[in-house]
């Protein structure tokens, strides 16, 4: 019994001891505590090497080209681009940016299709004065709507101009010749995004552009009716490409909504699709086709006699 009460005696002291000391408090190491807050504190100055981003990259991230190289190669979405590049080909006066600038207005063509879509509707009878609520009433709404116009032309003529480099450079040929095709493909798109687009605010300029753009789908080859071996294959004015375009014989509110569909959905995805493709090829086939290999002049070294 005696024993007991020491032992329960000498406990106490040392746990009255040890929160005296200010060591430990209910279980509680001040200590610990800090260093976690030290830890977190330099976390947050250094993001790069936390635990979460270490998860999301998981790769080594020693400051080494070895280490970049595999960030951008597991990463799913860096990895379309390559991990390195040709210095010269990335130069403004060979490739003119052409190319990054079509993908940006992409991007603003898309985000402000989104924001006009918040006040429009497709139909025959509300299409044309959403078109003067937006530009009279709705704030900014002119802004948005130019934005989103000459952004539109500006972008065919960037794709246009891009290709043209591409041409002038000889990067259509091996081993790009599949990627030159994507990029064909991607310029028909890029124009049939402004041709759907002039119907929508259904004006007098927007019908008479539509009306004479099907009218030339009837000489389509195989698929209009005035077109080669139209009539051979059985097209007439009510089941040819024409017909399938408007969604009946004339230019009204079936044409509206299907113009509609096609320029807000079905198109961009199809481009948005071969981007995809067209900065993934990029990377298989070498990065982009520069010019000769040259050297800085800091990088010449004296020849050895």
């Amino acid at each position: 019994m005696a024993e007991q009460t020491t032992k329960t005696t000498e406990q106490a002291q040392s746990s009255n001891g040890a929160s005296g000391n200010g060591k430990r408090l209910f279980g509680i190491d001040p200590d610990a505590i800090k260093a976690k807050a030290t830890e977190d504190i330099n976390a947050l100055k250094k993001p790069t090497r936390t635990d979460l981003y270490k998860s999301i990259f998981r790769v080594k991230h020693d400051d080494t080209p070895r280490s970049r190289t595999l960030g951008v190669l597991s990463n799913v979405f860096l990895h379309l681009h390559p991990a390195k590049i040709n210095r010269d080909a990335v130069a403004y006066n060979y490739t003119w940016g052409m190319g990054g600038i079509s993908f940006y207005l992409f991007w603003v063509l898309t985000w402000t299709g989104v924001l006009l879509m918040f006040y429009y509707h497709p139909t025959k009878v509300q299409a044309f004065r959403d078109i003067l609520y937006l530009e009279h009433d709705v704030p900014f709404g002119k802004l948005l709507r130019n934005m989103h116009r000459w952004g539109a032309h500006a972008m065919v003529l960037t794709v246009w101009l891009h290709m043209y480099r591409v041409f002038l450079t000889g990067s259509y040929k091996k081993p790009r010749q599949f990627n030159w095709m994507i990029g064909v493909i991607l310029l028909v798109l890029t124009l049939l995004l402004s041709f759907t687009g002039y119907l929508l605010p259904d004006d007098q300029l927007g019908f008479w552009a539509v009306t004479v753009g099907t009218n030339m789908a009837r000489a389509t080859p195989l698929l209009g009716h005035e077109g080669p071996f139209g009539i051979q294959l059985g097209m007439t004015a009510y089941n040819d490409v024409r017909f399938a375009l408007l969604g009946g014989s004339i230019v009204d509110s079936n044409a509206l909504l299907r113009a509609y569909i096609w320029h807000c959905v079905a198109i961009p995805g199809f481009a948005a699709t071969f981007m995809i493709v067209h900065f993934w090829r990029i990377r298989k086939d070498g990065g982009i086709s520069g010019p000769a290999p040259m050297m800085l002049e800091k990088e010449i070294k004296p020849l050895r006699r």
